[in-house]
């Protein structure tokens, strides 16, 4: 092997963005928190950091996780652990835009997680607070439906923390376009995937199953034809032999998530 000059090529750092999503109050929300350093200093961004030298990315994904929220991950394929703080955590995508970081070269690596509806989390590393933020109040309601594209989410911002007032929350750095493929991963994978059961305890009710489904689509769906279909679906849910009147009224049957990870048919979204 010839003998290989690694300063010929220029520098650059890794990191992991985070897109934590969950259902609270019958809102999609996502996790942000407030810087504590510069650059973006006090603004609002997506859970992250820079990859160290000993560790891959989804370690890197799992500990920023831990550090910034105290949320666990755990592997998608297996149970989810019980009592559960953990979340489903999958690879996104990468975003290299070479001026997305005013510091340097930055190449981030993006991860969606998906929780149930958790507790308020704790802030650590270098983020100073950290909360559950409806994904409508960031993205607005255009990106939300995807009628416009991210940069207009974050018009006005910079490295100083200077937002125009108006409009949605301006995140730091490209985090907008992040948070918005993330929502859209989320909102296409729970139409053939058994994935929005993520974002219920482990026992949960058709009813809450579909207010998931509403809050992750921003849609109404009718009651009587998701109980159909979710019921319907071979392997989706299973009956986990008990009621529950958490929802007021009559009680109403507890499922748990079965074992089929595709589902067939799918869960198709509604035209809106």
């Amino acid at each position: 092997m010839p003998p290989y000059d690694p300063s010929a090529f220029p520098p650059f750092a890794v990191t992991v963005d985070l897109v934590v999503l969950t259902v609270r109050r019958h809102a999609l929300c996502t996790l942000v928190v407030r810087r504590g350093e510069a650059p973006y200093k006090g603004r609002w961004a997506l859970p992250g950091g820079f990859v160290r030298e000993d560790e891959d990315l989804g370690g890197a994904a799992a500990r920023e996780l831990v550090e910034e929220t105290g949320l666990c991950a755990h592997d998608p394929a297996a149970p989810p652990p019980v009592p559960s703080n953990g979340a489903h955590l999958e690879q996104l995508a990468t975003y290299g835009a070479p001026d997305r970081d005013p510091r340097m070269r930055v190449v981030s690596v993006a991860h969606l997680a998906l929780a149930p509806d958790l507790p308020a989390p704790r802030a650590g590393g270098d983020a100073n607070s950290a909360r559950w933020a409806p994904v409508e109040e960031l993205l607005g309601e255009e990106l939300l439906a995807g009628t416009v594209d991210a940069p207009a989410a974050v018009r006005g911002a910079d490295a100083g923390g200077e937002e125009k007032e108006g409009g949605p929350v301006a995140l730091a750095f490209d985090h907008a376009r992040i948070l918005a493929d993330g929502v859209e991963r989320a909102r296409s994978k729970i139409e053939y995937s058994s994935l929005a059961t993520a974002f219920c305890p482990p026992e949960f009710t058709v009813g809450e199953l579909r207010r998931v489904y509403e809050a992750v689509w921003g849609v109404a769906l009718d009651p009587r034809n998701f109980h159909r279909k979710v019921t319907g679906t071979p392997g989706f849910l299973v009956p986990a032999g008990g009621t529950t009147t958490r929802q007021g009224g009559r009680p109403a049957q507890l499922f748990r998530a079965g074992g089929a990870t595709l589902l067939n048919p799918p869960m198709l979204r509604p035209e809106v």
